[in-house]
C-alpha cells in the first residue's frame, strides 16, 4: 500500500512568497498614503486594503481545508475499495 508523501516547500519559494506579499502590501499602502486625498478617504482605502488581505487569507485557508478533506475522503474510499477487493479474493 502506497503512502502519499507530504509536499515541502523550499526556503527560496517561501522567501519569494513572503517578499512578494510584503512588497505588494507596502507599495499599496505607500501609494494610498501619497494620494491627494483627505485623511478620512485615505483611512477608508486602508481599511479596505486590510479587509481584502484578511479575507484573502480566510479564503485561502478555507480552500486548503476543503482540499484536505476531499483528499481524506478519497483516501478512505480507496481503503474501503482495497478491503473489498481483498475480501472478495480471500473468499475464492
Amino acid at each position: 500500500m502506497e503512502h502519499p508523501t507530504l509536499r515541502n516547500d523550499t526556503p527560496a519559494w517561501l522567501f519569494q512568497v513572503w517578499a512578494a506579499f510584503a512588497a505588494a502590501a507596502l507599495l499599496l499602502t505607500w501609494g494610498v498614503l501619497n494620494l491627494p486625498l483627505d485623511t478620512w478617504s485615505r483611512a477608508y482605502l486602508l481599511m479596505g486594503i486590510l479587509f481584502l488581505v484578511s479575507s484573502s487569507f480566510t479564503l485561502a485557508k478555507t480552500l486548503r481545508d476543503q482540499q484536505e478533506i476531499r483528499r481524506l475522503v478519497n483516501r478512505v474510499n480507496e481503503i474501503k475499495t482495497e478491503k473489498m477487493i481483498v475480501d472478495s479474493e480471500m473468499k475464492r
